[in-house]
């Protein structure tokens, strides 16, 4: 993002914010749809907790670019986008306590890895018997526990989340410092929003 109004510090460090969330969202919408791809290829239904996390990164992208094309153009309502932020932290850790509850107690190192030829193989063989021992119903802790480098993926996602949490409540507080600077900017009687 070069260019754009001229906020100092402030500024950049939004600027900055906004590329590595795009980053992070981006990376944990392709590791939460690979997942949830390996679960539809197995004719198993995703859990809400992955479908969730998938629809509020998906949207949180789509906010970040918006957001990002509106600053560079110098017309980004910064209380607005303050709020957006805080409700998108507030998602954001709901995600990262929903998905990290259950990875807390996991150890993938403990589980072992395999080679290419075989992971596949103890992957289907875990999860066939997982699921003539749940009846049919999968929880994604079951999945997760399949092989090392599908819980390194999930853990992955929740450190993603974790750090998009302290993303978005930096760029929520730059945000609110961003509007209190253009306000002190404002002429009086004009509106600081537009």
């Amino acid at each position: 993002m070069a260019g754009g109004p001229d906020y100092g510090a402030l500024g950049i460090n939004f600027k900055c914010v906004r590329i590595m969330q795009a980053l992070c969202l981006i990376s944990v919408i392709g590791m939460t749809a690979n997942f949830i791809s390996m679960m539809v290829s197995s004719s198993e239904t995703p859990p809400n907790v992955l479908i969730g996390t998938l629809s509020v990164t998906c949207i949180a992208v789509i906010y970040c670019v918006i957001t990002g094309i509106l600053f560079l153009d110098n017309i980004l309502p910064f209380l607005i986008c303050t709020a957006v932020d805080s409700l998108l932290l507030i998602a954001l850790v709901v995600v990262a306590v929903t998905v990290g509850k259950p990875l807390s107690y996991v150890n993938c190192q403990a589980i072992g890895t395999a080679n290419d030829m075989s992971s596949a193989y103890d992957f289907t063989m875990s999860l066939g018997d997982n699921i003539n021992q749940s009846g049919g119903q999968l929880d994604y802790t079951t999945w997760v526990g399949t092989t090392a480098p599908t819980c390194l993926e999930m853990k992955s996602i929740w450190g993603l989340s974790i750090a998009l949490c302290v993303l978005f409540a930096f760029s929520s507080i730059s945000g609110a410092c961003l509007w209190r600077r253009k306000a002190a900017l404002t002429p009086k009687g004009k509106d600081i929003e537009g």
